[in-house]
């Protein structure tokens, strides 16, 4: 006999073998113990989690001539010759290969005849969501209304691309990814019926990395059983998958929780000289650092294997390393760079650099970490000649960073002192050089306004321009040349009223006209006041003499 792949030979007979599905199984066998069986049901879920064996097991029940609680005999005629694909009343059908409509008109056809043997005639459309367009619309009237002998089972990993008419047609089952610790018991039954020696540290790293699918654990087993001749010892398990050994592993976290960039490096190199996949790597790194949160948070997790006092010890003494806020960082800079990992030619230099990054002292910024670093500022002031001025409280509340200390020797109080008031005397000459020494020539500025506007054109501001050219010049005031915009143009005003935009408007005129000015960009009602303003003040110096007049602005 030619030899089976372990996933074919293990697969589920009855309703009991599937694994980890309990409250699909349940439901179908009420349904045939009622007699209340549908005419199309859909089994969604990932791959490797049992959709096609439960549809081959519920085609057999229900066309089994001597049924045992709802399950197939697998004994009788009509069980073998479905067993044995020799009667055609259940068909299964790939829809990524018969996807087109054709095919489904050909289904369409054949429902029209009983079945051979037995009871019903069971279609079992494998990855169903493979179907094209013309093809569903073709299956559509015969899914509604199939005759009283016909089942029709739909399979897919992607419901989401299934149209709404066919989902509202069909009983919907969801098959959820399978626990880790189903699986490691699953493939440990297997192995005790093998004969084939183990430890249970390997069986639960293969179950693990089946990540929830009991058909890629099972060939991840095939292929270590015939890597390890029939003893699966971690270590060796290990190898065959191209997982980095647990001691690197603790080493590579123990040097990031003691902040030893250099000595993280270093264990990076040992995974790379090992030819190790370094985005498989970071894989697992992601993972360990998850089981530290998790333990961190006191989180019980079902895919950690407890069975090895050692890792638990290393466990328990890395997550000391670290704390939660840190933790989480970590795992964010690593998820990225896994992502960039993904599409860069040099993934090495990616992991390399997040790593040197995450094991640099004040890596984290968090809160806790700066609580931290002024408990140590303030050890190390306590008995010093040291004076602390507080301006205001350091920390106002648990999550308030706003107040500050300012920390002084009593030696340099006066030196600050007198600095301080240096640099508020610069700042207020600084104000003073910045008004203009004599008032523009507005006359000037106006002759030449459409050179000005050409200028802006031909220094590719073209959006300035349109914007200029809505409004009108008022007046000059204080050194300020006043552009007024009418009412409706408010929105231009805004765009201009920046300082950016004035001050290099401003560079404009001046390299155009000489004249140094500034600008003030005002709707109509407020411009006329300023100018109504100044024409009411230039009166009054000419009608009162100056020894007399004294202006007051408000």
């Amino acid at each position: 006999m030619t030899y089976k792949a372990l996933y074919r030979k293990w697969r589920p007979k009855i309703f009991e073998d599937v694994v980890g599905q309990q409250h699909v199984v349940k439901t179908l066998k009420n349904q045939m113990r009622d007699e209340k069986i549908s005419h199309a049901y859909l089994f969604s879920g990932t791959r490797g989690t049992g959709k096609t064996s439960t549809a081959k097991i519920f085609a057999r029940a229900i066309n089994c001539n001597n049924p045992i609680d709802n399950n197939p005999c697998n004994e009788c005629a009509i069980c073998t010759g479905i067993l044995s694909e020799s009667i055609m009343d259940v068909m299964e059908i790939d829809a990524a290969s018969n996807n087109g409509v054709d095919h489904i008109r050909e289904i369409r056809e054949n429902v029209k005849y009983p079945p051979s043997r037995g009871r019903y005639k069971v279609y079992i459309v494998d990855e169903v969501h493979m179907l094209s367009t013309g093809a569903f619309n073709a299956l559509l009237k015969t899914l509604e209304e199939p005759p009283s002998h016909v089942i029709f089972i739909l399979a897919t990993t992607e419901p989401h691309k299934l149209p709404a008419t066919i989902l509202s047609r069909c009983q919907r089952f969801d098959f959820k990814p399978v626990k880790t610790k189903e699986i490691f018991s699953h493939i440990l039954s297997i192995c005790d019926s093998m004969e084939i020696k183990y430890e249970e540290k390997a069986l639960w790293v293969i179950a693990a990395n089946g990540r929830g699918s009991i058909r890629d654990s099972l060939s991840i087993l095939e292929q270590c059983i015939s890597f390890t001749q029939g003893e699966l010892l971690y270590d060796k398990v290990a190898d065959t998958m191209g997982l980095i050994s647990d001691e690197l592993l603790h080493q590579l976290i123990q040097a990031i929780g003691e902040k030893e960039p250099s000595q993280a490096l270093t264990h990076i190199q040992k995974v790379v000289m090992e030819g190790k996949d370094v985005q498989l790597f970071i894989k697992d790194l992601i993972k360990h650092l998850r089981i530290l949160l998790m333990e961190k948070m006191k989180i019980q997790l079902e895919d950690l294997y407890r069975g090895d006092d050692v890792s638990l010890h290393h466990i328990a003494k890395e997550e000391k390393l670290f704390k939660e806020g840190e933790l989480i960082k970590i795992i964010q800079d690593l998820s990225e760079a896994e992502g960039k990992m993904k599409y860069a030619t040099q993934p090495q230099i990616i992991l390399e650099v997040t790593i040197a990054k995450i094991s640099k002292k004040g890596f984290n910024s968090s809160v806790e970490e700066l609580e931290d670093r002024i408990q140590q500022l303030e050890s190390l002031i306590k008995g010093k000649n040291i004076a602390i001025a507080a301006e205001t409280p350091l920390i106002k509340d648990t999550g308030n960073l706003d107040g500050h200390y300012q920390i002084k020797s009593k030696e340099e109080s006066n030196y600050h002192k007198k600095f301080i008031e240096e640099d508020q005397t610069k700042k207020s000459a600084k104000e003073t050089v910045k008004k203009p020494e004599k008032a523009a020539d507005f006359n000037v500025i106006k002759d030449n306004w459409d050179e000005v506007l050409e200028a802006l054109k031909k220094n590719k501001k073209a959006q300035i321009k349109a914007f200029l050219m809505e409004g009108h010049l008022v007046g000059v005031k204080d050194g300020n040349l006043i552009i007024g915009f009418k009412e409706g143009y408010g929105f231009h005003r805004e765009a201009l009223d920046k300082e950016a935009t004035k001050e290099y408007i401003a560079s404009v005129i001046y390299k155009v006209t000489g004249e140094s000015i500034r600008l003030k960009v005002v709707m109509d009602g407020d411009a006329i006041s300023q100018v109504q303003e100044d024409e009411a003040i230039n009166i009054l110096r000419e009608k009162v003499p100056e020894n007399i007049l004294e202006i007051i602005e408000e």
